[in-house]
């Protein structure tokens, strides 16, 4: 049996689960619910920490387009969504173990169909398997307001642009996200491993990157001051993460 944690909408997906028991409608016992009262509310960092803990699927319900009870709690869903499955990718966790529905408080049957469904899935994958550190890494990635603003402004930045007046496609759109998600993600696995004094070669061999692009994320972390030069070890610098200094 898989582990499925289940995060409801109150006003309706919540609601649907409960007419489904109501109407004793039976579906497979792996998922573990809790509610929430609007999806828009659930954070990326929850998500990924339930995988950290040893979920191997999370389903998220939530009110159908434009019957939100906080107007665009869902839209916002939607979008935190995308950006986690993104995430996902980068650590090579297949993002299909995530599922965002929509269902209203009349749909006990429908519910119960999808979660049946997610479910066969989620057991029929391969044991889910990741790097503790790469995870932790993407964790505090989603906790970046940065990352948040974009996920979340994607709209605005379509339709109305920027601050300087430039509007974005969709595919620039998506294109930035990724490509954000990416830097953001390298820069939290070095300073994860900057535990310990650590040269930017070494770092490269070990992330598998080039060593001026491991070079330019030391140079912003120690511009944010969270990593310093920790020695000069045979005329090669040794940095280390500042709260391990």
């Amino acid at each position: 049996m898989s582990k499925i944690i289940g995060f409801l909408c109150n006003w309706c997906c919540y609601a649907g689960a409960d007419l489904a028991g109501v109407s004793r409608f039976q579906y497979l016992p792996d998922i573990r619910i809790i509610r929430m009262m609007c999806s828009g509310r659930l954070d990326p960092t929850i998500i990924l920490d339930t995988f950290l803990h040893g979920a191997d699927g999370v389903f998220i319900g939530g009110c159908h387009p434009g019957d939100c009870h906080y107007i665009s709690g869902n839209y916002y869903a939607e979008k935190k969504i995308d950006m986690t499955k993104r995430m996902l990718e980068v650590v090579d966790i297949d993002p299909s173990r995530i599922r965002l529905e929509w269902v209203s408080a009349s749909e006990g049957s429908r519910f119960v169909e999808v979660i049946n469904e997610f479910t066969e899935k989620i057991r029929k994958l391969d044991q889910i398997k990741f790097e503790k550190d790469d995870l932790k890494a993407i964790i505090l990635s989603a906790e970046d307001y940065r990352l948040r603003i974009l996920a979340t402004k994607q709209k605005d930045l379509m339709e109305e642009g920027n601050k300087y007046g430039e509007v974005f496609t969709m595919h620039e759109m998506d294109r930035l996200l990724s490509d954000m998600i990416k830097e953001d993600y390298e820069e939290k696995k070095i300073l994860l491993m900057l535990k310990d004094p650590l040269s930017t070669k070494d770092i490269a061999e070990k992330m598998k990157l080039k060593p001026p692009r491991v070079l330019r994320h030391i140079l912003e972390l120690k511009k944010r001051e969270l990593v310093k030069m920790h020695k000069i070890e045979d005329k090669t610098p040794l940095y280390i993460a500042e709260e391990y200094a």
